[in-house]
């Protein structure tokens, strides 16, 4: 057999098992949770950003479906009451304010109005995030902006909710919709520089994932960037959710020491490739399945795993 006749074998291979999980994955969603699963009942808020289309959307459909209070929260507020109303007509519980994480003022201003109204929140999905570029672009004009919203104002928005985050035999929740395109050390798309993937890895404060962004900017702004030994597949997305990835793990090792019964549990996924307007509708996984490992991450009966990365409910490497 020849190269090529093997890699098509392989690809085949990896579309069959593809195929296989997703058909293992539509039907645990059926399975509904028992009783002595649910863990959560109507009194439990659960909090997501960039909840008004797409993943989010779905995310916040889900959520509201098994139980939940689900705040909705959306950048546009036209757009997020549109979407809170179609979910209210479902019979969900699902409530809309609006939230721009960029903005530390509309933290702010989101996270007083939670206080007052709930007093806390028991689950953040950490969904917001930007991407300019569409099938084999890789443009890095928008790097700033996609940096800024998918990593700095995520790790913004988390620490501001933490503190609102209430106490319970469960323990608190954050999801963090990240990417496989962000794996430290996939074979592909991963950072040259070898020992910054071992500063990264080991990450002991958020300053080596700062520096790491900030290195990348200045590069794009000389122009540098291109033989900065970066990911060369949709690089400036791909790094803001590496640093999400980083951020995870480090946050969940600061939060591990929190005594029992104020725990909170902080782990990332991916989603898959999804069909929704951020992948120019060219995605391959439906909406109802990219939201599916970020529901039951937030839902997981038991919890006790943290700073960890899955996909299609699996763990995988970072």
């Amino acid at each position: 057999m020849d190269v090529t006749g093997k890699r098509m074998n392989k690809k085949e291979r990896a579309k069959e098992r593809r195929e296989k999980r997703h058909e293992e994955i539509s039907r645990l969603r059926t399975i509904p949770y028992s009783d002595h699963q649910r863990w959560w009942s109507a009194e439990t808020i659960a909090v997501v950003t960039g909840g008004n289309r797409g993943i989010g959307f779905e995310i916040t459909r889900q959520l509201a479906l098994h139980g939940l209070t689900v705040i909705l929260t959306s950048r546009d507020t036209v757009a997020g009451e549109e979407a809170t109303k179609i979910l209210l007509e479902q019979g969900l519980k699902v409530v809309f304010h609006q939230l721009d994480i960029v903005d530390h003022k509309s933290i702010d201003i989101f996270c007083a109005w939670v206080k007052e109204k709930y007093g806390g929140i028991d689950i953040l999905i950490n969904n917001a995030g930007v991407s300019h570029n569409t099938g084999s672009e890789n443009s890095v004009e928008c790097a700033e902006k996609v940096i800024n919203t998918n990593y700095y104002a995520t790790k913004n928005m988390t620490k501001a909710v933490i503190p609102l985050m209430r106490s319970s035999a469960e323990g608190a929740r954050v999801v963090m919709v990240s990417s496989r395109l962000g794996r430290l050390n996939g074979r592909r798309n991963r950072i040259a520089d070898v020992d910054l993937r071992r500063q990264l890895e080991e990450v002991e404060s958020e300053d080596i994932i700062d520096f790491t962004m900030n290195k990348f900017l200045e590069q794009v702004k000389d122009g540098s960037w291109v033989i900065g030994g970066w990911p060369q597949n949709n690089t400036d997305y791909s790094l803001s959710k590496l640093a999400v990835n980083a951020y995870t793990r480090l946050m969940a090792r600061i939060l591990s020491e929190r005594p029992e019964g104020q725990k909170i549990y902080v782990n990332c996924c991916c989603p898959g490739w999804v069909k929704t307007a951020m992948t120019g509708w060219a995605g391959i996984t439906p909406p109802e399945e990219g939201a599916d490992t970020p529901v039951w991450l937030a839902l997981l009966p038991g919890q006790s795993v943290s700073g960890k990365f899955f996909a299609e409910r699996r763990e995988i490497n970072f």
